[in-house]
């Protein structure tokens, strides 16, 4: 897993306060920037968090580039709807030899992890027999359509590829580009810095918090699982290490 911070709104915790400060003070939109010294930034963002009021943090943004994640990751990453994604195609990019993620609790067990590494390696095979047929078949189709053979080749290359892709397991890896705002980030942390999140997504999550804290510390100071601000929201679904997490979470 490769995740790195891309891009984020320029001066992110002084431009939450400036909208905080439009909210709660009466300032123009020429003068809002006066007066915003490191201290008063710090106040406002501890105000916003004792009352709770969380739209002023929407106006930070935050986009990441991730990479070596699976296909499974995908389709729980993108359950997270206020953001937005760029997601490498398997319709255009082709996936001989793809690069696969290995679970550590099959990596744990020697005939779990070669019969793992068995299945991917005959998808791999399976895919690429698959993209063989296809293409060799719309190659003959295209050019019976009256396409000279290099067009054909050329465009049965992408139309093989986007039917085998079906074969074509979770573990999969794909590449992203991701952004979200401060607000969707901290509901994305709550829910996947969480021990009962996957593990996965749990690691991805964690890597994400410890990059935003580093543009904004006391934005994010507050940030990661329910049980970092308060009791663990999971009730009887509870790890009940929350004394143990709160401590990680906290020297992160």
């Amino acid at each position: 897993m490769n995740v790195k911070l891309i891009t984020y709104t320029p001066d992110p915790e002084k431009t939450v306060a400036c909208a905080a400060k439009l909210c709660y003070a009466a300032s123009d939109i020429d003068t809002l920037y006066d007066g915003l010294t490191p201290e008063k930034v710090s106040a406002f963002l501890d105000h916003l968090n004792a009352m709770g009021h969380e739209s002023p943090i929407e106006h930070a943004s935050f986009t990441f580039g991730i990479e070596g994640v699976s296909r499974s990751l995908l389709a729980q990453i993108t359950r997270h709807r206020i953001a937005s994604f760029s997601v490498q195609s398997q319709r255009y990019v082709r996936e001989d030899s793809f690069e696969y993620v290995l679970p550590p609790e099959i990596e744990a067990i020697p005939a779990a992890k070669a019969e793992f590494i068995a299945a991917m390696e005959e998808d791999a095979r399976h895919y690429e027999r698959l993209a063989e047929l296809l293409k060799e078949n719309h190659v003959k189709e295209l050019m019976d359509a009256g396409e000279d053979e290099k067009s054909a080749r050329r465009k049965a290359e992408k139309m093989s590829i986007e039917d085998a892709r079906f074969v074509l397991p979770n573990a999969c890896t794909t590449k992203m580009i991701v952004t979200m705002n401060a607000r969707s980030l901290m509901n994305f942390f709550s829910l996947r810095c969480c021990n009962r999140a996957q593990w996965e997504i749990r690691e991805l999550a964690t890597r994400m918090l410890r990059l935003v804290r580093e543009v904004a510390p006391h934005l994010f100071q507050n940030a990661g699982p329910g049980c970092v601000r308060g009791a663990c929201p999971e009730g009887g679904m509870s790890c009940g290490k929350a004394a143990e997490i709160r401590a990680q979470f906290q020297n992160l």
